[in-house]
């Protein structure tokens, strides 16, 4: 039966014997096949080599604007800062409350008797204590203090948060377009390799041109897997700091990266985020150093009740004054502890009043040059690649060797590489300026 099948498939087609049988056998099957389970198979498929086949979607980052007003929403380190201002806050409410007033009950003479009358008393009172010499106002300034505190903190971390942000959004760009470079490198050294083995095979060059070619290809290729893992880690570091649920796979919008910042003649060092807080930490040890000097101060506590004495039923009013004696603890110790660290506060602002003025100069030279090395890139790039388009131009004509044509494409490589380079030490730039300033980087001034 086979041999019926293979010689007229072999005549007809010119097919070997096993293919034809093969194909007279999917014939015969098909034929057996009903009509519609034939359909419902070729469906069943087609779907499930669609759902092979589909490709994963690719979840693109919002722009950064967009993305810094939801991830000071969401950044668990800016939620971390707002529960400390809360804890604070909560703090100075519980500074402000009196101390609870004390019931006591109090038996005497129990179990003893004169001519058979008991001559028990039982007393109920009431003790309240009041703290005296402003221990209370200077507990309650000190919670302020700290109010401030916290919210100095925070605001720094708002800040510095922003900043790294942007700085994680630019170099994810950054990453992206190396990669984009890497692949446009790996596809100008196939070229290479092909000119340069019809060059080899029209024997106008020599076999060494040809392995220095697949070498240059090699390292393209090196440097393509380079650049892929790097943009990898660029956009899952971007992912985590944004708090994302999915991890980006991709970044669609150019970073903003020429910022209108304000004249540097209207920064204070006291707009300095570091100096705001160290000033604020100050302050608050400063009220610490208040309620210590107040602490051995003594507390008057005044006590009323009513006594009832068992063997009448009349009653008589109690009331007593107590107070501590500062006899042996004046609280000296802990006073000077507390002025150390605040001497120690104000010196930490003085340092962070001069770091400040620093960071502001060298902030401002650093963008400043940076513009310039944004633009002297980009002149760059643009004459290494009409030297790259004359020198391949050259090379296919035989008046450039190979050698000079890969000199001037690794000039090529480089020189879009500086202008990536330039571009992300300009958004590092402008970021600590505005860090230094006191501003959200990238977005509204504060």
């Amino acid at each position: 039966m086979q041999d019926l099948i293979k010689r007229p498939c072999v005549l007809s087609h010119g097919r070997s014997p096993d293919t034809c049988v093969l194909r007279a056998r999917r014939h015969s099957a098909e034929l057996e096949t009903p009509p519609l389970l034939r359909r419902v198979l070729l469906a069943a498929v087609v779907v499930t080599a669609l759902g092979v086949s589909q490709p994963v979607l690719a979840i693109d980052s919002p722009s950064f604007p967009i993305l810094l007003q939801q991830a000071q929403a969401d950044a668990p380190r800016l939620l971390e800062q707002a529960a400390n201002v809360r804890a604070t806050d909560a703090d100075l409410r519980q500074s402000r409350a009196w101390l609870n007033p004390t019931l006591s009950a109090s038996a005497e003479n129990l179990g003893v008797a004169q001519a058979g009358v008991s001559q028990r008393e039982n007393t109920y009172s009431i003790a309240q204590v009041f703290e005296i010499g402003g221990k209370r106002a200077a507990r309650i300034e000190a919670g302020r203090q700290l109010v401030l505190s916290a919210a100095a903190r925070a605001r720094h971390a708002r800040i510095a948060y922003a900043s790294e942000l942007a700085v994680a959004y630019a170099s994810a760009e950054a990453m992206q377009q190396r990669h984009e470079v890497a692949k446009q490198e790996l596809e100008r050294s196939r070229d290479d390799l092909r000119a340069a083995e019809a060059l080899v095979k029209a024997g106008r060059e020599a076999d060494l041109r040809q392995a220095q070619a697949r070498a240059a290809l090699a390292a393209a290729e090196a440097a393509l897997e380079s650049a892929v893992a790097d943009e990898t880690g660029a956009l899952a570091r971007l992912s985590a700091l944004a708090g994302a649920a999915e991890p980006f796979t991709r970044v669609v919008h150019p970073f903003p990266i020429d910022e209108p910042r304000p004249a540097a003649a209207a920064w204070t060092p006291e707009d300095a985020p570091a100096l705001v807080s160290a000033s604020a930490e100050r302050n608050a040890l400063a009220a610490q150093v208040r309620i210590e000097e107040r602490r051995w101060v003594p507390d008057i506590g005044v006590s009323v009740g009513m006594r009832k004495f068992g063997w009448t039923d009349e009653r008589a009013a109690t009331v007593s004054i107590s107070a501590s004696i500062p006899l042996f603890d004046r609280n000296k110790a802990g006073i000077d502890a507390a002025r150390e660290r605040a001497n120690s506060a104000a010196l930490r602002v003085d340092g962070a009043r001069l770091d400040a003025i620093a960071t502001h100069r060298s902030a401002l030279a650093q963008v400043e040059a940076s513009a310039r090395r944004v633009q002297a890139a980009e002149q760059g790039e643009t004459a290494a690649s009409d030297a790259y388009r004359l020198g391949r131009i050259g090379y296919e004509s035989g008046k450039t060797s190979l050698l000079e044509l890969l000199s001037i494409r690794r000039l090529l490589a480089e020189a879009m590489e500086r202008t990536i380079e330039a571009r992300l030490d300009r958004v590092r730039a402008l970021a600590t300026l505005s860090l230094a300033e006191g501003r959200i980087a990238f977005g509204e001034k504060q």
